[in-house]
């Protein structure tokens, strides 16, 4: 019987999919304490994580029978892959169980941010009632939301962004075809300026690399249309935060849904104070409950057939 550690949340169903045949070690606020958890995964098979538990060197270095690590999550960054691939430890991420809920917030945030729904919200607990100011807001339909980076979660956002009557458009260094077929209509695939020239909204769904770093800084920014919205679900480091706030507060971006942030758990965001058109949330796109209950579902099932296969 394998030993499996699980080092932070993961539902309950799941958690008794992995107990059913191993012995699992279940101690979600583990990564808090980092010589524990070094003490912790000294004789372990598997390791299970969300985004806290930062699997590096010294992790992997203490863990010398470790076969594979599971990702509550898709985002690989607080784990070494170079040295997991070097020790012949598989990583299994959780691709595509969250998507649902990542296109939900999108295209929730887009009609917010077109909408004016919190400036709205805050004039009018201040006792105000500017009906003619909001009446130049627009209809989200007919709109064009460029999507950067067009995996699966964001063709799940073109899906549930075509049922509102939007264009959708997008940008993916990594497919080489002029469109995307998604079921009855096409995605244009389209240059990186050329997608931000032409839309009214563009949501970021970008791994973090080395290329990706700041990708939206000062002057990409610039290239995006005058009252555009921007909306990151990807990772904090692809947005420059103090160039996207000096715009947002000038007027040259219309709005922005961020929900992942430079460095997280966000402690300072005092440069997007006074802000109106903003949403800020604690990097809850993808975490819903029903998400919550298929990432741990798919991790506990891929967990167990690969430890299966090795026997």
């Amino acid at each position: 019987m394998s030993t499996i550690l699980i080092s932070e949340f993961i539902t309950s169903q799941a958690l008794d999919t992995l107990c059913s045949r191993h012995d699992v070690i279940y101690e979600p606020d583990l990564y808090k304490d980092r010589p524990a958890l070094i003490a912790a995964v000294q004789n372990i098979d598997a390791l299970v994580v969300r985004n806290l538990t930062q699997v590096n060197e010294e992790v992997l270095n203490a863990s010398p029978v470790l076969k594979v690590v599971g990702r509550l999550g898709v985002g690989l960054e607080n784990i070494e892959l170079p040295a997991c691939a070097k020790r012949n430890i598989k990583v299994i991420p959780a691709t595509g169980a969250n998507a649902e809920s990542v296109a939900e917030y999108v295209v929730g945030a887009a009609v917010a941010l077109t909408r004016g729904f919190i400036p709205a919200t805050m004039a009018t607990l201040k006792g105000e009632w500017p009906r003619p100011r909001f009446s130049g807001y627009h209809e989200f339909l007919g709109q064009t939301l460029g999507i950067v980076g067009f995996g699966s979660i964001g063709r799940v956002v073109a899906k549930k962004a075509h049922a509102f009557g939007l264009q959708c458009i997008a940008y993916d260094p990594m497919l080489s075809d002029d469109a995307v077929k998604l079921e009855e209509y096409s995605v244009p695939l389209l240059t990186l300026s050329e997608l931000l020239s032409r839309s009214h909204a563009v949501s970021l769904h970008l791994p973090y690399l080395p290329e990706t770093k700041n990708l939206f800084n000062a002057v990409t920014l610039d290239q995006m249309k005058e009252g555009a919205c921007l909306i990151n679900t990807a990772r904090g480091g692809i947005v420059d935060e103090l160039a996207l706030a000096d715009r947002l507060r000038s007027g040259r971006i219309g709005g922005a849904a961020i929900d992942v942030f430079s460095s997280e758990p966000a402690k300072d965001l005092s440069h997007f104070e006074g802000i109106e058109n903003l949403i800020l949330t604690p990097h809850i796109a993808g975490v819903t409950h029903e998400s919550n209950e298929r990432v741990s579902q798919m991790i506990a099932d891929e967990v167990n057939r690969y430890l299966g296969a090795l026997k």
